[in-house]
């Protein structure tokens, strides 16, 4: 298939396994192609962070962990030659924590950080995502998992469409 997922989590409380919502956007030669966003039931009913994303434990109670997502997840992952998010560390963090706390093997593609990719590609500073959405012209609903996930995506087609590519 080729191209790429962008990812955005958000998380219930500063434990990087308390995955509560996930966006996904699949970007094939340049192009969005497909999204989805699932919310997640975290391990922990502890959520200090529903002020930022608006989401608490009556919106997950009745979702699916983690682990029982990881099959719809893993289908969106299969075939990408790399995933992306703004501040990969941070998701990335969360994917590894989630897949290990269901036993489960993380992604094995590269990560690309879009923090990254928009100072070396248009040296904008600061590069929080609002920041980077305002110099790029792309919409954003800030701390929605699937709005972030879109924005991020936009960020690496922009990038395509200076000259960038992933080697």
């Amino acid at each position: 298939m080729g191209g790429f997922v962008a990812i955005d989590f958000e998380t219930a409380n500063r434990h990087p396994e308390s995955a509560c919502a996930i966006g996904l956007v699949r970007v094939v030669d340049g192009k969005i192609i497909e999204t989805e966003h699932f919310l997640i039931r975290p391990p922990s009913r502890q959520f200090v962070f529903t002020g930022l994303h608006g989401i608490g434990w009556p919106d997950v109670e009745n979702e699916p962990a983690f682990a029982e997502l990881w099959p719809n997840i893993d289908h969106w992952l299969r075939g990408a030659d790399f995933l992306a998010a703004h501040n990969a560390r941070f998701d990335r963090g969360v994917m590894d924590a989630c897949c290990a706390a269901g036993a489960l093997p993380p992604p094995a593609q590269p990560w690309l950080c879009t923090v990254q990719l928009a100072r070396a590609m248009w040296d904008i500073r600061p590069t929080r995502l609002p920041d980077v959405c305002r110099y790029l012209a792309i919409s954003l609903n800030h701390h929605q998992a699937l709005s972030d996930a879109k924005a991020c995506a936009e960020i690496v087609i922009a990038a395509q469409e200076d000259g960038w590519s992933f080697a």
